[in-house]
């Protein structure tokens, strides 16, 4: 007799009076006695999310503080034994288990995902994934998630538990470019500036907070993303719409490891400028998406 295929539960904790008016009452005093806030950035519709950097079992509940608070579902992978077993198993799928058959003849991952997907296209939704795969120091990210949003043709929701300025939510809505290495690495660096809350074991290891970014030091940074490669000052000037972009800002940004400055022309002495990894990263804290 062959088992019961299992699907993503479309009714879960999120879903109901429990959670629209006990829970959101709860997590909202919460918030506000321990000095917590959630991102002012705000998603819409179904997509992949990281939650970076997970060093500790306080994330999840910070985590999910900030998606009820801000009326979005949470789903995370599970193997299907798990949701099999009696009472556990109809548990873990009312929290948002997403039970995986890792069998040849199973559903996998990306198209349990891709069903819910098109039946929910239209609903804030986050399949959560922890790409240091451990609480412990982690050497890499596990990159399965990319796989996810790639196939799925959804955004990854970058999230963050950060405990330095406590805060925890979505900072940006990443679209994917199909470069995988080039992504990983803009991705990456921006954890760099989110303080998990046992530092010494995120990976990427931690750098710091942002840094105090102007008006117009942060459009230069779109700039510069927006031509994907190398730009001379009158270019920048000319994307951001001012007649004169003063040298100062563009010292700065290469000062800060933001933006790295080659001679483009040496006959004439003329700079060119290009943002670094660290500057991507930045950059996806500063605007809710880019694309």
């Amino acid at each position: 007799m062959s088992k019961k295929v299992l699907t993503i539960r479309e009714k879960t904790i999120f879903d109901g009076v429990f959670s629209k008016y006990f829970l959101k009452s709860i997590f909202s005093l919460w918030f506000k006695v321990a000095g917590w806030r959630i991102t002012e950035t705000s998603s819409h519709g179904a997509g992949v999310a990281i939650a970076a950097p997970h060093t500790s079992n306080w994330d999840f509940i910070y985590a999910l503080g900030a998606a009820i608070l801000q009326d979005t579902k949470i789903y995370f992978s599970i193997k299907d034994s798990w949701c099999r077993l009696p009472v556990i198993g109809n548990f873990m799928m009312w929290l948002g288990a997403m039970p995986i058959d890792r069998s040849s003849k199973g559903k996998g991952q990306v198209e349990l995902i891709n069903q819910f997907v098109v039946r929910q296209k239209d609903s804030k939704v986050f399949f959560l994934f922890t790409p240091e795969g451990t609480r412990g120091k982690a050497q890499k990210w596990k990159t399965g998630f990319y796989h996810v949003a790639q196939s799925c043709k959804i955004p990854i929701f970058l999230a963050k538990v950060d405990y330095r300025i406590k805060e925890a939510g979505i900072f940006h809505s990443y679209q994917i470019t199909g470069n995988k290495e080039e992504d990983i690495q803009a991705i990456q660096a921006s954890y760099k500036r989110v303080a998990g809350k046992f530092i010494e074991k995120q990976f990427p290891a931690y750098e710091g907070a942002l840094p105090q970014i102007t008006d117009t030091e942060a459009l230069v940074m779109k700039a510069l993303y927006s031509f994907k490669g190398f730009a001379t000052c009158v270019e920048i000037s000319t994307k951001i719409k001012r007649q004169e972009l003063a040298t100062s800002v563009l010292e700065f940004l290469v000062d800060k490891g933001i933006v790295e400055e080659t001679l483009a022309d040496q006959e004439h002495n003329l700079a060119s400028y290009q943002l670094t990894f660290l500057g991507k990263g930045c950059l996806l804290h500063l605007y809710p998406s880019l694309a």
